[in-house]
């Protein structure tokens, strides 16, 4: 019974030892490593919301067919938007652009003073941006893509008639930043520029009458950034 008792003790002594240098092992085990900015991104949703308050300025070109001289001008606006962006990756992302505005047109050159009409503007943006992931907090991107302009609610002002902008399809380019807060809240900084030039047509005291219009805005925002 005495050897019995040593040998428990010594068998107990044993594995006290081992449970002691497995615990000592553990706290001495370096500390798993904090995320990096890109593998924080990765974890994150892929859906990002904007909403901004935008600038609309458009480039006062445009022409009146057979009436050497007169241009076309229009009003500049300033119109909420939303945008909803996908991350493919950290890196690639998709942004779709919500917005709508109105565009006064007026006539210039010979016709300076002419008030024509004016129609709203529905001009949904696709774009696929690259996203910079190297500065921390802030985080700049570029995109180009699609836009393709509809034309509604058109309106005439007195002696025109039967005003009609045509819908055209245009390239966009952007660039911009988003300054994150939190993993989820930030604020956002963007310019796009949309490259937009489409037919007309009207009747001016009856007679019809066409043209360009070459309205090419700048689409410049601020606004507040959501991550999912």
């Amino acid at each position: 019974m005495t050897k019995m008792n040593k040998k428990t003790a010594l068998l107990a002594s044993v594995a006290a030892m081992m449970m002691a240098n497995g615990a000592l092992a553990a706290d001495l085990a370096p500390a798993a490593p904090a995320p990096t900015a890109e593998e924080a991104i990765a974890a994150a949703s892929p859906w990002m919301l904007r909403v901004r308050g935008l600038g609309v300025i458009t480039n006062d070109s445009g022409s009146v067919d057979g009436v050497p001289g007169a241009g076309l001008s229009y009003s500049d606006t300033v119109i909420p938007e939303l945008d909803i962006t996908y991350f493919f990756t950290p890196n690639f992302a998709a942004e779709l652009i919500l917005g709508t505005t109105y565009a006064k047109i007026n006539g210039e050159g010979v016709l300076a003073g002419t008030p024509v009409g004016k129609t709203w503007l529905l001009p949904p943006t696709l774009t696929l941006q690259y996203h910079f992931t190297d500065f921390g907090a802030f985080k700049p991107y570029i995109g180009a893509g699609v836009n393709y302009s509809l034309f509604y609610n058109q309106s005439e002002q007195p002696g025109f008639s039967n005003l009609d902008v045509k819908n055209k399809l245009g390239a966009a380019v952007q660039v911009g930043f988003d300054y994150m807060l939190d993993e989820h809240w930030g604020v956002n900084f963007d310019v796009k520029k949309i490259f937009l030039k489409t037919d007309w047509t009207a009747e001016l005291g009856g007679t019809p009458i066409s043209g360009k219009a070459k309205l090419d805005p700048w689409l410049i925002g601020a606004g507040i950034t959501y991550r999912f």
